[in-house]
């Protein structure tokens, strides 16, 4: 049985990637911190399969900013492959906390790459959670493998060490170590400070009489925005390939906010102009304009490709939200 190491496994990407690495039958490790509210909701249902599947999916107390506690699990655990997605991700949130964020999202990477070669884990498959936000004022577009990069958020920045330290540690030590430039990607289970989120989340409160107004930054802001549950199957791709290598993964379609709001208001029958209200608070210090990238080479080598549209996505996480909320106010389960 494969064994995966998952960082960030509460989080969006990471519970479908733990959904998908257990339905290929491996057994699944992932890292949470201590928390004094429960903070698993996206991963819960999974250990409803126990009884029928045996135990498969384990979860570890640790934490980026301690290399004690990784390299203790790492050591320990020995994994086939290793995901790395925990990060502070939120682009806005990051210019209030720089210092964090650099200290989770970049060094973070630095302290798991030096455990892997410290564990003396040679064999052991490293994929790294890059992002389209570190093109940021972008050089070319589409973006693409070459593109250099010109971040505009602390959270860029974060990443575009990690991006680096990701390849140093491959070419210096041999590590089968990739990066995944993800662009935008989305899902019922996005966190609900996410402007795609916030969107249909408020959608299904203003149907419900719960809501009546939305506050949100700039809406010209243009994205490349995917299908979450998809974009996990091209990092499982990417640790199958012989050589380690870093790929683009997008839609190569560009959409702006105000067009996310039109497609989801219209899907619920309103009329986005009546809602939604702009607060200034919501713009970045430093804006990222657009954001589209050319997903060619992990069409070519990976044989990935997106298959769900942007109207689809939009579609897809309002149903989830309203369908939500109404359990909710009727008291029943409350999965994602």
């Amino acid at each position: 049985m494969r064994k995966a190491f998952i960082t960030g496994i509460t989080g969006q990407d990471g519970s479908y990637l733990a959904e998908y690495l257990l339905d290929k039958g491996y057994e699944v490790h992932g890292v949470i911190r201590r928390a004094s509210s429960f903070n698993t909701e996206r991963i819960d249902h999974l250990y409803k399969d126990f009884h029928v599947n045996g135990v498969r999916l384990f979860l570890h107390y640790a934490d980026l900013s301690d290399s004690a506690s990784l390299m203790r699990l790492l050591y320990d655990l020995r994994p086939d492959e290793v995901y790395h997605l925990g990060a502070q991700s939120h682009v806005r949130v990051s210019f209030d906390i720089p210092e964090y964020t650099g200290d989770v999202t970049a060094i973070g990477t630095t302290r798991l790459l030096e455990a892997l070669r410290e564990a003396n884990l040679t064999s052991t498959r490293f994929y790294q959670a890059s992002s389209s936000e570190m093109f940021g004022l972008v050089r070319e577009v589409p973006q693409r493998e070459t593109t250099p990069f010109y971040p505009r958020s602390p959270y860029g920045a974060a990443k575009v060490y990690s991006y680096w330290m990701t390849v140093n540690y491959r070419e210096s030590y041999g590590l089968h170590a990739s990066n995944g430039i993800l662009f935008n990607h989305e899902s019922p289970r996005r966190g609900e400070t996410f402007v795609t989120r916030k969107i249909t989340r408020a959608i299904a409160r203003i149907k419900a009489g719960l809501q009546d107004e939305l506050y949100l930054g700039n809406l010209d802001a243009k994205r490349d925005w995917g299908y979450a549950p998809e974009y996990v199957e091209a990092m499982w791709l990417m640790l199958q390939q012989d050589k380690p290598d870093d790929y683009v993964i997008a839609t190569g379609e560009t959409h702006s906010v105000r067009e996310f709001l039109q497609e989801s208001f219209s899907h619920a029958g309103l009329d986005w102009e009546k809602h939604v209200k702009i607060d200034a608070r919501y713009f970045r210090p430093a804006e990222v304009d657009v954001l589209v990238g050319d997903a060619s080479k992990a069409k070519k080598v990976l044989g990935w490709t997106p298959r769900t549209t942007f109207k689809d996505l939009s579609r897809i996480m309002v149903d989830a939200d309203i369908d939500l909320l109404q359990r909710q106010l009727a008291g029943k389960d409350i999965r994602y």
